[in-house]
């Protein structure tokens, strides 16, 4: 089941009017209201795997329990040595075994030794990656004493396998997303109609740009060897915005399914093309991701205390590992390895961080430098997105070779609708960019309002009916 399907239009009424039936006082119905419907929602895809999130989050539960009662630091240590085993070995073995194998074969075979591998048909369970993170920053989090130990499992099930959030995140932090689900809930009308309109705006932005764009791109991507130059330079444009717009999407709803069951989530995409250097790009992208990767990864290896070779380190590290966990593949570790090393000219300069508030704040339009710095920000994420797209390292190179060769054709213009399709998307985002979403407008007239409400449900109806799989499912 995915948001964009006939069966979560009748899914999502039905838990929506149970969950408000049962009464805001009764947190524990509807919690486990929440968990068998969160259970029912997984396991559409295939309920063998229900036991991979029942397993881990039963073991956390259990082991943060546990390490809640002992002061002994060996003791605690040990028990989250148990949680990371077990969280990131079922992550490694679904998600890496298969690449691992294949990687292990492939050096024999360079080094003239036919290696027998054995390869098992694995397949990778729908968000692992997700509520895996999610589950391992609870027990961190009680390791480094920031958060008491949940009493409640009931609470802590719904919070590992909460169905908006739960295959493609935000990878939500104990902190902020656990007491809710402990504390009462109640209705708010301007709050779950905002979540509708964040709803209606994510919805647009997948079937009406996402699915649309993946027509071009596939077709792209196919024939990359019969193209010319500036088609394949279309084609890693359009995979940005597609990319973009399928899992900035799948947040908007996310969040805005939250808000209708009286939840907040944390906010995981800020209009990242409006920004004026890579650095900033990366504040602005996955927000929930990278601030899990700086808590837990960037910190705990020095982070930016033990001088700029450190830094640049780590930095490096991050990327290489957000690489890895997009993907099994040598093309995702390329992939973070060279959007690590462009930031390292922003780190030898100490520009990394500098900007601190949106692009032309005051102002209706932006100057001429930032127009300038927003595209080549679009550009080089653009061609790094060929690596992210393509089967292999070989593919993307000859990509790359096919674009450098400049063989420029006019063919491109038959495409010409989807460029203004994408440039609309940024004239309208441009105006929001200050706010929570794209659809933010409740401060409008009425007719207003809804005029636009009828547009937007107009165009997602109209281009309703291919209901593609989110692009994040397969990370």
């Amino acid at each position: 089941m995915i948001f964009n399907s006939f069966d979560f239009a009748i899914f999502l009424p039905i838990v929506f009017s149970l969950y408000w039936c049962l009464g805001s006082r009764r947190v524990k119905a509807q919690n486990i209201l929440l968990v068998a419907a969160s259970y029912f929602f997984y396991g559409t895809w295939d309920w063998r795997f229900l036991f991979l999130i029942f397993v881990s989050s039963l073991a956390d539960f259990v082991i943060g329990r546990f390490m809640q009662k002992s002061n002994k630091n060996s003791y605690r240590k040990r028990l989250l040595w148990l949680s990371l085993g077990l969280n990131l070995g079922l992550l490694g073995f679904f998600k890496y075994f298969n690449f691992f194998i294949d990687s292990f074969a492939d050096t024999f075979s360079f080094l003239g030794v036919t290696f027998d591998e054995t390869r098992l048909n694995i397949l990778l369970p729908v968000g692992i990656s997700f509520y895996t993170f999610q589950t391992l920053s609870y027990t961190i989090d009680i390791y480094r004493r920031k958060i008491n130990a949940c009493n409640d499992p009931v609470a802590f099930f719904a919070y590992v396998s909460f169905f908006p959030q739960l295959v493609a995140g935000p990878i939500e932090r104990a902190k902020n997303l656990l007491p809710q689900f402990v504390d009462q809930r109640v209705f708010n009308y301007s709050k779950a109609a905002d979540g509708v309109r964040q709803i209606i705006w994510g919805l647009f932005k997948k079937v009406v740009i996402a699915d649309n764009c993946s027509l071009i791109v596939n077709s792209i991507f196919l024939n990359y060897q019969y193209e010319d130059s500036l088609t394949l330079c279309l084609g890693a444009f359009l995979f940005l915005f597609q990319v973009y717009c399928d899992f900035s999407g799948y947040s908007d709803i996310a969040i805005g399914l939250g808000r209708l069951c009286g939840f907040h989530l944390m906010k995981n995409f800020n209009f990242p093309f409006f920004s004026r250097d890579l650095p900033e790009f990366w504040k602005k992208w996955h927000i929930s991701l990278t601030s899990w990767f700086v808590d837990y990864i960037y910190i705990p290896l020095g982070g930016s205390r033990n001088g700029l070779n450190t830094k640049v380190r780590n930095v490096l590290i991050i990327f290489l590992v957000s690489g890895l966990w997009h993907g099994a593949n040598w093309t995702f570790i390329f992939w973070g390895a060279l959007c690590g090393l462009a930031q390292v000219p922003y780190l030898l300069l100490g520009r990394n961080g500098r900007y601190v508030t949106y692009v032309a704040k005051g102002r209706y339009l932006p100057n001429f430098k930032e127009l300038l710095q927003m595209s080549g920000v679009i550009t080089f994420m653009s061609f790094s997105m060929i690596f992210f797209r393509s089967p292999d390292i070989s593919v993307a190179w000859s990509y790359l070779i096919g674009i450098l060769k400049f063989d420029f054709s006019l063919s491109v213009l038959d495409n010409y609708h989807f460029v203004l399709l994408i440039m609309g998307l940024l004239v309208w985002e441009w105006m929001f960019r200050s706010r929570e979403h794209g659809l933010e407008i409740g401060h409008l007239t009425t007719k207003v309002r809804w005029s636009l409400y009828s547009v937007f449900i107009w165009l997602i109806l109209f281009n309703f009916g291919s209901n593609q799989e989110y692009i994040y499912f397969q990370f």
